[in-house]
């Protein structure tokens, strides 16, 4: 038999706030410590100066809008992709076909004149 503790009954929501039960601290733990005013750390452990939280905060903003922004012109990129190709081909064959025949019509041309000038000159002789 397993000794896992059970599910709870309810499990709260994400935004709900919940009443945490307080254990009993035994009287060993219960030690006075001098009361000492809260100071902003200023520096980490190696006494390197930590840049003020709205500083880390406009940078965290800044970096989610560059990740926000570089996705955003990837997928924009890629529907462009897939919107703009079924109606490029169709365009590129359209100019290929109308290339075709004119470049048929003018070759159809040019053959008759040379036909005409050659016909003319074996009638001049």
């Amino acid at each position: 038999m397993s000794n896992a503790p059970l599910p709870p009954d309810r499990v709260p929501t994400l935004t709900e706030v919940v009443a945490w039960p307080q254990a009993p601290v035994p009287a060993q733990a219960q030690l006075r410590l001098p009361a000492v005013e809260a100071q902003p750390i200023e520096a980490d452990m190696l006494g390197t100066p930590l840049p003020p939280l709205r500083l880390a905060e406009e940078q965290m903003i800044q970096g989610v809008l560059v990740e926000v922004q570089r996705q955003v012109e990837l997928m924009l990129d890629y529907r462009l992709r897939e919107a703009l190709t079924p109606l490029l081909n169709r365009a590129t064959d359209s100019i290929v076909r109308e290339a075709r025949t004119e470049l048929a019509s003018t070759l159809r041309d040019v053959v008759a004149r040379a036909v005409a000038q050659e016909l003319a000159r074996h009638r001049t002789r």
